[in-house]
């Protein structure tokens, strides 16, 4: 057996330095303790790859060069081709050159590393302390005119220090100061020749501020003091409005800082350091901050600038005509704006990045997810046309379900980030389809613990409440799914509204007859991470109540005619499990009692006779169907030594498996009467947290999955002659996930060679994998 990735759902962590562009356009980021990949250069084909190794979430990374990269955690540990601890607190910033790798630390010290040329080890350089305060953004460059390197600190005590290499060791250069608050991000520009080095520094002032680094020429101040014409510096007042009187704007002054810097103790230069801008236009504060990479269809130099109020900054300088004796002058202003209105929706974005030739600008928000825009066109820097294109995202934090929708064609997810999110394959013209997220049908509350489909186009879910909620689809989700070819619907299915909205404290969604939203609804494309948190909300038709404590787990009927679920429980009053009529959503007969915990699954038989739960009590219980409602019929008073976490029925109803804590997943067939005895006993290396079978093949062999709590999935054979099971293959990190297993769902209808498991974790990711059968 061989196995494949379909399809990675992964949030993105919120860390400014969580993510780095090499220089073949793969986007390489942090989710939870992993590292992502997404090749940006290739046409929207989402994540490639999950990359494990990190104990702690990763908070920065930098790339070094074709070949590696370089990774830091919250846990203080950094890797690429080393792994080790740098610092005893969480990294916060890293920033490399050729020789040095620096990282900054909530430990209040910046630690330089020398890199080796070799397989040697890493060498710690030098440690500057911080006292108490904490560094949060780094970046090195080279000075201009020398190959002496300058190393800019930005941290939580509002000012810049520039460091210089200065024989054996890096000494402080300048205290560059101005900002009123933390300062985010750092940035130096590429210099041209003759040209001075720009750092840009961004601050959660919402400011950003432009400082020219240049060989010192005697009497430059005085020349930069008289090109600005009266005329120009009125103007940029007059542009301040209000902000012109406060102390902020009387520190807009063109200060200079000067040091020398040495290589060998007898030659050296000295160097000047001007204020040069101010850049105002963000409405809250700046989360990071990057040059664009000159190139010859932009060569006018450009800043890109994401910040908490969900707007995302490109600034380059315009020339201006000054009337005092025809000279012109440059002014820094706000060239494009993306994101959204309104200001802080969402947490904002938290960083961004370029793509390496500069026609891309992306950039992740709170929620973890992507927003990608495109360079259409390239007349000049006032008449580029930007799109904003397809990107990924998924679920941020721990990915509690997933279910296959009746005939396969959706795959339904649900998470501790409180969304339940809907995912497809959308077609392609000469290429397979590639999965996407479609709709973000429910935004809640409260942490989002379980979904089921009931129909095609109706599920249920729980959360960490009382209350199991139906959400039917909207018509426009409907025609948006045929315009993709992803499915077609009949005309009878078409009454329905138009979409939903949500009414205020996140209760539940609300039917819109109309469809009126504040984003307009994509037509012939599928929804970007913007309209999927706004416009593709579906309503919610129904709400059921009944248990006592907050829902731990639901199932739903094969007809979809019944649905199961069961709540926290510490008595057996209430580890009872109720089932409802979904056609009146009226509870069917007394609730299935016998259990004295916590019932953690429930599983219908293929032909719905038959309702199967196990339960932190480490016991099963089978029901089955009476007139009214289902009734005891037998059980098993601890079959495993610890809790029991997921069971499961073959499609063929013949046996059934259950999944526990104590490392064994055992197979129970029936006997002669309603006794059920197991059959056979699968040893695991850890516990087992999830299992589910798939349907007979042409070869009568069918092959059970089980998922462990280091995030390893194992398939089984066997045949329908022999009640062995024959260990096929381990799916390991490099295609599994490094946390538990929450659920694992094959896909109905897949064929003989290629099967499609969907598989969720508490790493925060979700896959669709190929499994083939050789």
């Amino acid at each position: 057996m061989n196995v494949s990735t379909a399809y990675i759902s992964a949030s993105t962590n919120r860390y400014s330095g969580a993510s780095d562009v090499t220089y073949e356009g793969t986007v390489i980021f942090g989710s939870s303790n992993l590292i992502g990949l997404w090749d940006v250069s290739d046409d929207d084909e989402g994540i490639s790859k999950m990359i494990p190794g990190h104990d702690g979430v990763v908070t920065c990374i930098r790339v070094m060069n074709s070949q590696s990269f370089a990774s830091a955690d919250d846990k203080g540990e950094w890797t690429s081709f080393a792994n080790f601890t740098a610092h005893k607190q969480a990294i916060s910033a890293l920033c490399v050159t050729d020789e040095y790798l620096v990282t900054g630390s909530s430990d209040a010290t910046v630690k330089l590393w020398k890199l080796p040329q070799d397989d040697s080890v890493v060498q710690i350089f030098q440690t500057i302390s911080f006292s108490g305060r904490y560094p949060l953004s780094l970046t090195c460059a080279r000075l201009p005119q020398s190959n002496n390197l300058v190393l800019a600190i930005g941290g939580t005590d509002r000012n810049i220090q520039l460091w210089t290499r200065s024989e054996t060791m890096f000494v402080q250069a300048a205290v560059l100061g101005g900002h009123e608050d933390w300062i985010r991000g750092l940035s130096f520009s590429s210099p041209e020749a003759d040209g001075p080095l720009v750092l840009a520094s961004g601050s959660q002032d919402a400011t950003i501020r432009l400082w020219n680094i240049e060989v010192f020429k005697k009497g430059a101040k005085s020349q930069a003091s008289e090109s600005l014409s009266d005329d120009l510096l009125d103007a940029f007042e007059e542009s301040l409005g209000d902000f012109g009187d406060t102390e902020e704007a009387r520190k807009v002054a063109i200060n200079l800082h000067l040091f020398r810097t040495s290589t060998d103790g007898i030659n050296s230069s000295l160097f000047s350091v001007t204020f040069d801008a101010l850049l105002v236009g963000h409405e809250a504060g700046i989360t990071s901050i990057s040059w664009r990479a000159s190139n010859a269809n932009s060569p006018t130099p450009t800043l890109l600038s994401t910040s908490v109020d969900s707007s995302l900054i490109l600034w380059s300088t315009a020339t201006v005509n000054t009337e005092s004796k025809d000279r012109t002058s440059s002014i820094w202003i706000n060239r494009q704006r993306f994101g959204d209105i309104g200001g802080q929706r969402l947490g904002g974005f938290v960083g961004g990045v370029w793509r390496p030739d500069g026609d891309e600008v992306l950039a992740w928000g709170w929620s973890g997810g992507w927003r990608r825009w495109r360079c259409e066109s390239h007349a000049t820097d006032d008449d580029e046309v930007w799109e904003e294109a397809g990107a990924i995202g998924g679920h941020r934090g721990s990915v509690k379900s997933v279910d296959w929708s009746p005939s396969g064609t959706f795959l339904i997810s649900s998470g501790i980030d409180q969304t339940t999110r809907i995912h497809g394959a959308v077609p392609r013209t000469d290429k397979p389809a590639t999965w996407y997220e479609l709709a973000r049908p429910q935004m809640h509350g409260y942490d989002l613990l379980g979904t089921v489909f009931l129909e095609e186009l109706k599920f249920a879910s729980i959360a960490d409440e009382k209350v199991l909620r139906i959400f039917e689809a909207p018509l426009r989700f409907m025609e948006l799914m045929e315009t993709l070819h992803v499915s077609q619907f009949s005309e009878n299915e078409r009454n329905r509204p138009m979409g939903a909205s949500v009414p205020p404290l996140y209760l539940s969604n609300k039917a819109d007859e109309d469809g009126e939203v504040t984003i307009a609804a994509p037509e012939m494309r599928r929804p970007f991470d913007g309209e999927l948190a706004s416009v593709t909300l579906w309503p919610e038709v129904e709400k059921i109540f009944g248990h006592g404590y907050e829902s731990i787990t639901l199932a739903t009927s094969n007809s979809g005619r019944y649905i199961a679920s069961s709540c926290k429980a510490s008595s057996p009053e209430h580890a009872v499990v109720r089932i409802y009529d979904t056609t009146t959503w009226q509870p069917v007969g007394e609730p299935l009692a016998g259990h004295s915990l916590t019932v953690t699954q429930i599983a219908f038989s293929p032909d719905d006779q038959l309702i199967l739960t196990v339960s932190r009590d480490r016991s099963w219980r089978l029901y089955q169907r009476a007139e009214e409602g289902y009734r005891f019929l037998v059980h098993e008073s601890k079959p495993h030594g610890r809790i029991i976490w997921d069971c499961a029925w073959a499609p063929e109803g013949d046996i059934f498996a259950t999944a526990s804590r104590d490392k064994t997943v055992k197979i129970w067939g029936k006997n002669d009467g309603d006794n059920w005895s197991c059959v056979s006993t699968l040893k695991t290396e850890e516990s087992a947290t999830a299992v589910h079978f798939t349907a007979f093949d042409s070869q009568q062999k069918r092959y059970l999955a089980v998922g462990l709590e280091n995030g390893k999935i194992s398939i089984y054979s066997s045949v329908k002659s022999d009640t062995s099971w024959t260990s096929k293959m381990a799916i390991t990190s490099d295609f599994g996930h490094v946390s538990q297993i929450n659920r694992l769902r094959w896909r109905p209808g897949t064929g003989e060679q290629f099967r499609e498991i969907a598989s969720c974790s508490e790493d925060g990711t979700l896959k669709i994998l190929i499994v083939q059968i050789v």
